[in-house]
C-alpha cells in the first residue's frame, strides 16, 4: 500500500499516536540500566503504553513475539526482547516502538548507551546518527523526492565514514506499519518518488562504525552488521506539510 493523504482525524489519530510513542521512548532510557534483560525493558514498555491508552503495533505484526524491538550492539534492528539477553555497562542498545491509536500507527526509535559509555566513538556514532536523522527530516516539504531526503543523511553520515545500512530503510507509515514508498538513507538528490502534503512516512538512518552489510539471524527477525561493528538507529514519523514537516513522534 502506497501511502495515503491522511485525513485531519486521521492525523489527529497519528499525533495522539505519536504523543504516547513519545512519552515511552523517554521513559525507557530513564530506567534502562546494565543488567536488566531486554524483556524487563520490553515489559516497561507495554505497561507504560497500557497505562496511556494506546495498542502496540508490532505485536504480533507478520509475527512479531514482542511489543518493541530492543537490539543490542551490532543488532541493527528487530532485536526480540529476551529474558537471557543481559544488557551489560556501556552497550548500545536500540529501542524501536510503533504505537496504534484509532487504528492509526507512528513509529520511532532511538539508541542509547547503558550506563557510562565504552569509547567516545560511540558517543559520536549515537549523536552523528541522530543528527543525519534531523538533517534528513529538514529536506520535507510537500514535492520532496525520496532521495532529497537520503542524499542528505548520506552527506552527514559519510563525513564520518561510517556504514549506511542499504538493506533497511524508511517508509510510509500510519494505516499500516510499512507503508510504500521506501525512504532509503542514501541517493542522489532530484531521484526517487515524490511525496505529498498529507502523507506520513518513517524517516530511520541506520549506521554502523564500520562496513554497511547486515546479515539475519537464526531467528529470523534480528539483523546485525555483518562484520560485528556497533550500530546505531534513530526513527521518527513525519507529517509533510505545504512547507515543511511535522515531527509527531517528537520526544
Amino acid at each position: 500500500m502506497y501511502t495515503k493523504i491522511k485525513t485531519l482525524a486521521e492525523i489527529d489519530a497519528m499525533r495522539e499516536s505519536g504523543r504516547m510513542l513519545a512519552a515511552v521512548l523517554n521513559y525507557l532510557p530513564k530506567i534502562l540500566e546494565p543488567g536488566q534483560s531486554t524483556k524487563e525493558v520490553a515489559n516497561y514498555a507495554a505497561k507504560e503504553l497500557k497505562a496511556l491508552g494506546g495498542k502496540p503495533a508490532f505485536l504480533g505484526y507478520h509475527g512479531f513475539p514482542d511489543v518493541i524491538c530492543i537490539s543490542v550492539n551490532d543488532e541493527v534492528v528487530h532485536g526480540i526482547p529476551r529474558n537471557n539477553k543481559i544488557i551489560n555497562e556501556g552497550d548500545l542498545v536500540g529501542l524501536d516502538f510503533g504505537v496504534s491509536y484509532q487504528g492509526m500507527i507512528t513509529d520511532a526509535a532511538v539508541t542509547v548507551i547503558a550506563g557510562k559509555a565504552l569509547d567516545q566513538s560511540h558517543v559520536k556514532l549515537l549523536e552523528t546518527t541522530k543528527e543525519s536523522l534531523y538533517t534528513g527530516i529538514k529536506q520535507v516539504r510537500d514535492g520532496v523526492q525520496t532521495e532529497d531526503i537520503g542524499a542528505a543523511i548520506q552527506a552527514v553520515l559519510e563525513k564520518q565514514n561510517y556504514g549506511i545500512v542499504r538493506d533497511l530503510v524508511g517508509h510510509g507509515v500510519g494505516h499500516h506499519v510499512h507503508e510504500d514508498p521506501n525512504v532509503p538513507n542514501y541517493g542522489k538528490k532530484g531521484h526517487g518518488e515524490r511525496l505529498q502534503a498529507g502523507m506520513t512516512i518513517a524517516i530511520e538512518p541506520m549506521a554502523t562504525l564500520a562496513d554497511y552489510k547486515v546479515v539475519l539471524d537464526p531467528d529470523h527477525w534480528t539483523i546485525r552488521t555483518a562484520d560485528g561493528s556497533l550500530a546505531a538507529h534513530f526513527e521518527h514519523t513525519v507529517l509533510i506539510t505545504e512547507n515543511g514537516s511535522e515531527i509527531l513522534t517528537k520526544l
